[in-house]
């Protein structure tokens, strides 16, 4: 059995983690000519464009796409707890998929925030379109910080710091405010 939770908690979650990805693209307006953020337009537009006609989006955030992200999520929790034997209550089960979420989240910033830093020292000069996807990502974090801290001897130290500050955030959620949020609620 742990094979098929395995198998299927991995399919779920590149299929959480593609939607999550729509909804911080669209959230942060990324160049959607990109031939990434196609692909990922592509891969989900089958449960979001139908989504949509029900669901307009508030402000900047597309609630078809958030809506789509959040029951991809409760999907693989409740396969992931189905298979291991788990219930819980309803409750507490969103608030486990709201915190995977923000966990998952946190750990796409870390991802982008290492690669995008790694490229920077090895850019050519070309276009990648990876890179510019990772940039338009990262620069919401990164640009603040890089407007506190100064370069030292033309090193940015920016991202290291950003990726302090997002381990420490994952610390924070999943080690007080999960515990705090099953103490409320169980």
């Amino acid at each position: 059995m742990r094979e098929i939770d395995y198998i299927l908690d991995t399919i779920l979650a590149l299929a959480v983690g593609t939607f999550l990805l729509r909804l911080l693209m669209q959230f942060i307006r990324t160049d959607f000519r990109n031939p990434l953020a196609q692909a990922i337009l592509r891969l989900t537009s089958p449960v979001v464009v139908p989504l949509r006609r029900l669901l307009p989006p508030i402000g900047r955030l597309d609630t078809a796409s958030a809506v789509a992200t959040l029951v991809a999520e409760l999907i693989k929790l409740a396969c992931h707890n189905v298979l291991q034997g788990q219930f819980t209550t309803p409750g507490l089960f969103m608030v486990d998929a709201v915190v995977d979420l923000a966990d998952t989240t946190l750990w796409i910033y870390l991802g982008a925030i290492f690669v995008y830093a790694l490229l920077s020292w090895l850019d050519q000069g070309g276009y990648n379109a990876g890179a510019r996807l990772l940039g338009d990502l990262t620069t919401p974090i990164l640009r603040p910080l890089r407007r506190t801290l100064p370069l030292i001897g033309g090193l940015d130290l920016s991202p290291f710091v950003a990726i302090l500050l997002l381990r420490l955030a994952q610390m924070i959620l999943l080690g007080r405010i999960l515990p705090l949020l099953y103490q409320l609620l169980g």
